[in-house]
């Protein structure tokens, strides 16, 4: 009888709602208000799956109250995002959030631990040949490079959304959503010729067009980069200085 299918270990690119306050109906109204149908935002997430991390809520205090889940969960998903899992927030936290259908993800798991490949690294990371992209990428697209680099040659327009491992690439107009480092590589940068991003994010640290660019920046060839200060401070560069 013929093999009809196999099961086999993956790594897929997810985002993490790093929570920062266990008031949670405040956390919901205000991921309501950025992200939710009535918003400016209201395109922004496109049923992308997003991982709960309640890690920063572990180190400042000790007990955290169980939520209720179900309207905070209604509300992600009404914001276009479908919630996978959840690390951090302790043994009642997670037993509840398990009963509502995510997986819990140990506070310890460190991807980058796992895949040593993707450890911090000096200018430029070079994780192994890149993917490079010949063609416009238009709105509605997903593009990812696992393990290596994005080179795009078009532009990425508004709508696109272009992801990798290592660093991003953009010698054209990059309009769309840029995510480098998806895998924790803090090392990681985005570079483009003009640059004027929806959103832009590096080992899961983002800014989006919210928050405008500086004016020597925005439409500009730039690159981006966390600090090493230890804090990860998103860093905007000219290229033409």
């Amino acid at each position: 009888m013929p093999v009809l299918f196999e099961i086999k270990s993956t790594l897929l690119p997810l985002i993490a709602l790093q929570i920062r306050s266990n008031d949670w109906k405040a956390v919901a109204a205000e991921v309501l208000q950025k992200f939710g149908a009535h918003s400016e935002n209201s395109d922004f997430f496109d049923r992308d799956a997003v991982v709960l991390d309640l890690s920063l809520l572990d180190e400042k205090t000790d007990h955290i109250a169980v939520p209720e889940w179900e309207p905070l969960l209604q509300t992600l998903r009404s914001c276009k995002l479908v919630p996978v899992a959840i690390k951090g927030g302790g043994v009642e936290v997670q037993r509840a959030a398990v009963q509502h259908g995510l997986v819990e993800i140990p506070s310890d798991w460190n991807d980058m631990a796992q895949r040593p490949e993707l450890s911090r690294t000096p200018h430029p990371p070079s994780l192994k040949n890149a993917m490079i992209v010949d063609k416009p990428v238009r709105s509605g697209q997903k593009i990812y490079a696992p393990d290596s680099d994005l080179v795009i040659l078009a532009m990425v327009n508004s709508g696109a959304e272009v992801m990798a491992d290592g660093s991003i690439h953009v010698y054209a107009p990059l309009r769309g959503k840029a995510l480098a480092g998806i895998q924790g590589n803090t090392g990681a940068r985005i570079f483009s010729l003009h640059l004027q991003p929806e959103l832009i994010s590096i080992a899961g640290i983002y800014r989006t067009s919210e928050y405008p660019l500086p004016a020597d920046i925005q439409g500009k060839p730039a690159q981006v980069y966390l600090s090493n200060d230890g804090k990860e401070r998103m860093i905007f560069e000219a290229l033409d200085k």
